[in-house]
């Protein structure tokens, strides 16, 4: 095996083990509080809805335009990140994953609540981390019949998204190996990253919004009994 490829599959491995890692901290500690960030949104935007179910009444370009804002600015922030971690090269890798993982996750509950879906429920967190394999580029179609034990169900999809992303971005990485030049690369690499999951997540959120918006806009059908009272 050439020394480049054992290189690439050595640090996919320990991408993908800090990766599992990194996410298992995220989902664990890193929450972006609705209440709060509702709060944020009506201040910051100035959404005028009082609560999520009121954001299905602000027109779609207003909640657009608010989650582009989102994206732009994790992504200015992962890249300020990984141009700061990326003068270490290699030995950075780890920590750089664990932010990298929280700005991410973060970004991707924003979205997610700025379309109007919040994740207090365990059906709410699985449908959160369906979207955060979306914006991975992973299927996890089989996963989604089996997520009534939560806990299991959030391991399998970090275990997917870890094998997914390391696999893919070991060979970029390899050009951080050079302390120094690896914070440009770093700034790059990290600053693509957020923006493909970013997109890919309000894609995911902006389509289910726009489902549920057409439901609610359904007349609701009586039965017989109900019409002929």
């Amino acid at each position: 095996m050439p020394e480049s490829a054992k290189k690439n599959s050595w640090l996919a491995r320990r991408m993908e083990g800090a990766l599992k890692t990194a996410l298992t901290r995220a989902y664990e500690t890193v929450r972006v509080e609705p209440d709060e960030y509702l709060m944020h949104l009506r201040m910051a935007h100035g959404v005028p809805a009082l609560t999520y179910d009121g954001l299905f009444t602000v027109p779609v370009a207003e909640l657009d335009s608010i989650a582009e804002q989102t994206v732009r600015g994790a992504m200015k922030m992962a890249s300020a990140e990984g141009a700061g971690l990326g003068f270490g090269g290699f030995i950075t890798i780890v920590p750089d994953l664990g932010i990298l993982s929280a700005i991410t996750m973060r970004t991707v509950q924003k979205l997610s609540l700025i379309y109007g879906f919040q994740y207090n429920t365990d059906e709410e967190v699985a449908e959160l981390w369906i979207a955060a394999a979306t914006a991975a580029g992973v299927d996890i179609s089989k996963e989604v019949l089996e997520k009534t034990l939560l806990r299991n169900f959030v391991q399998r999809v970090i275990g997917r998204i870890a094998a997914r992303f390391s696999t893919e971005f070991a060979e970029k990485v390899v050009a951080r190996a050079v302390p120094i030049l690896s914070s440009a690369v770093g700034a790059v690499l990290n600053y693509y990253f957020v923006r493909a999951w970013g997109r890919r997540a309000l894609v995911h959120f902006r389509q289910r919004h726009l489902e549920e918006r057409h439901r609610r806009s359904q007349p609701i059908l009586l039965g017989p009994a109900a019409a002929n009272e």
